[in-house]
Order: C-alpha cells, then structure tokens, then sequence
C-alpha cells in the first residue's frame, strides 16, 4: 500500500444501529482490512456483551468506537460521505457501484475524514440522514433477494476499500481546501434561513426546494473557499433586508 494513512482516514458510521452484535462483527469486518474508525449514531444497546462477542479480537475498534446524539456529529469533518443503500430514492444523488465508490472514497481519504454511512438493519437510512451524503455506494446483488445484514454489507465494503487501496498512489498536493460536511450543512441553513426571510421559500408550502438544495449543495462538492464566497453574499442579502 502506498499511502496507508488512507484507510486511517475513513470512518464507518452506523446510524441507530439496533442489534449490538452487528456492532461487534462490524469493528471484526473493519479490522481484518485495516480500517479502525467506527462512529455509532444512537445505538440501541451499547456497551453490550454480544458486541463485544462478536467483535472477536478488534476490541480495540470496538473500545474506540465515538457515540453521537445524531449523524451530524459524526460526519462533521468528512469532506466526503457516502450512503451505503440500494433503495431508489427519486431524489437521491450519484450512484456507483461498491467497487467504484471505494477507488473515489480513497481518493478523498488520501488526504482528509471520509465517512461510509450505514442505516438501521430494518429501515435503512431516513431521508434526513441520506440527504447528509454526497455518493450512493451500492453492493450489486440478486435483484429477487438483494438485502444484506449489516454486517456483511461493512465487510464486502471494507474488503473493497483494502483492495482499492493497494494500488492508491500518494497524494498530490491539495490545490484547494475541500468542505467539510459541516461547513457543507451551516451553508445549507444560512440558504433557508435567508430564503424564508425574503420570501423566496415559504416553509407553510415547502415543496421539493430544500431536498433539491441539498442534492445541488452535495453534487457540487464544494470547496471551503466556494463555501465562504456564498456565505458572503447571504450575509449581503440578510443585510439588505434589515
């Protein structure tokens, strides 16, 4: 591996993760690749015995693991967040295929946090958690029985990302700063906030404007200066209507 500081640089998150072994064999399936990272979004039960269990001998990953109160908190710092899901949203952004998404994660973890998000083993992902991702990573399957447990989803993504990352070479020097996820969010509140007050978006008939604000925001990948450019102007507009 070139550049191992890579898949040092990749989290896997699991947003209200409800059974606690899938924990456990989840920080296994990351260790055996090399990853080490893990971020739980309101765990049902955790700390629990069968987490650790199941987590075998990566109970370092599974002591490390951060708890947060939602998925902002654990995406705050990734320039890159990638929806691990199958479902077809009409309003969800680019998709790829596992072994593509992993070449495109490692790219942006070569140099900064990268998160590869996870739903609920019943539900998936909500519509509020998935619209916080920029890349749709789907794990191609029997289209008449294509759900995977949790946990063999994070294997067979870990093991692409070990695989993908082999071959990465080192990073080229950074031209320009990437968002974080973050800066990426406080841009998207400062739009509504500042389209509610001059009456371009009426949060009585909301419509489709904010889930397309945020497809636009994520396909964009912005970069931290783009970010204080339009932050600049809002700060303009908010002025002009004081």
């Amino acid at each position: 591996m070139n550049n191992p500081g890579a898949l040092k640089n990749i989290r896997f998150v699991l947003a209200r993760p409800s059974h606690p072994g899938n924990i456990g064999a989840t920080a296994r399936a990351m260790k055996t690749m090399g990853l080490s990272a893990l971020h739980l979004v309101m765990p049902r039960e955790f700390p629990h015995p069968d987490a650790e269990a199941r987590a075998s001998r990566a109970d370092d990953v599974l002591r490390g693991a951060q708890v947060h109160a939602n998925l902002g908190a654990a995406l705050r710092d990734c320039v890159l967040v990638v929806a691990t899901s199958s479902r077809r949203r009409e309003l969800r952004h680019r998709q790829l295929e596992v072994r593509a998404a992993a070449h495109e994660v490692l790219a942006h973890a070569a140099t900064h946090p990268v998160a590869v998000v996870f739903g609920n083993e019943t539900t998936g992902l909500t519509g509020e958690e998935a619209s916080h991702c920029q890349l749709w990573a789907e794990i191609p399957a029997d289209p008449q029985y294509p759900s995977l447990n949790l946990a063999a989803a994070a294997q067979v993504f870990a093991y692409e990302l070990h695989l993908a990352a082999r071959d990465l070479p080192p990073p080229p020097a950074a031209e320009f700063e990437p968002a974080s996820s973050e800066q990426v969010e406080q841009l998207y509140r400062h739009f509504e906030k500042t389209m509610t007050h001059c009456g371009f978006f009426d949060p009585a008939q909301p419509k489709r404007l904010l889930p397309r604000l945020r497809r636009l925001l994520a396909r964009a990948q912005l970069e931290a200066e783009e970010v204080n450019i339009l932050r600049g102007f809002l700060n303009v507009v908010d002025k002009m209507r004081r």
